[in-house]
């Protein structure tokens, strides 16, 4: 499905699931990290070498599935992605740092959380690729999230990056929960006849972890019922 007609270089903890939802409901096919652990046709690691071989990436292959992307790891190599697709629109999604820098520390917490790891086989490559993604040698964040100040810094740095890079008519700044209508005026779409998405606060996101550990429980079971047979 690539090239890629919408890219997301806004990073985590900006309202990432909820502009997901809004792109497939706007019809396009988005792919967010939480579709890492969902489908199996990702290429897990074509996608952790493409952290440190970015030039020999094939991109069209990664996200061949797709046409629009957000979430990590999109907007650790939003640049790469966008001299590969120059005529996608590209979305720049904000919020307050300091409230951005809060959200990021809750979900480090939730994550590596001993309660919430998933032992699967794919699950533990997925925390891989993730850790990948974060730690790469060009990632703003890494080594800053520390410090309050420093974290912020790091925000606020690579959305003004973002700006200074993307031509202005491709870009689109939004407002952490802002709606519909600047968003499909930029996309030429028509306002679904439905609220913008509200997703994936804290309790929200430990409710899905929750379900998927015991999703992956059942599975287990299941597999050991048929063994036993």
């Amino acid at each position: 499905m690539a090239p890629l007609e919408v890219i997301s270089a806004g990073m985590s903890r900006v309202g990432t699931v909820s502009l997901c939802t809004a792109l497939d409901i706007l019809g396009y096919n988005t792919i967010h990290f939480k579709n890492f652990s969902r489908d199996e046709t990702l290429d897990l690691e074509g996608f952790k070498d493409a952290v440190n071989n970015r030039e020999e990436a094939d991109w069209d292959k990664l996200y061949e599935n797709y046409n629009a992307a957000v979430d990590i790891p999109t907007w650790v190599w939003y640049k790469d992605l966008v001299k590969k697709y120059p005529n996608a629109k590209v979305i720049l999604t904000v919020r307050e740092p300091e409230s951005w820098y809060t959200s990021m520390k809750n979900l480090g917490a939730i994550l590596n959380d001993p309660k919430n790891q998933i032992d699967s086989e794919r699950s533990v490559k997925v925390k891989e690729v993730r850790h990948a993604f974060y730690c790469a040698h060009d990632s703003p964040i890494y080594g800053k999230m520390k410090d309050k100040e420093s974290g912020m810094a790091a925000f606020e740095k690579h959305n003004q990056d973002v700006i200074d890079f993307v031509p202005k008519e491709n870009l689109l700044v939004m407002q952490l929960g802002e709606g519909w209508e600047r968003l499909c005026e930029f996309l030429g779409k028509p306002i679904p006849d439905v609220p913008y998405p509200n997703l994936n606060s804290p309790k929200q996101l430990q409710e899905s972890i929750t379900k998927r550990i015991e999703n992956e429980k059942n599975k287990i079971k299941s597999l050991n019922v048929g063994e036993a047979k």
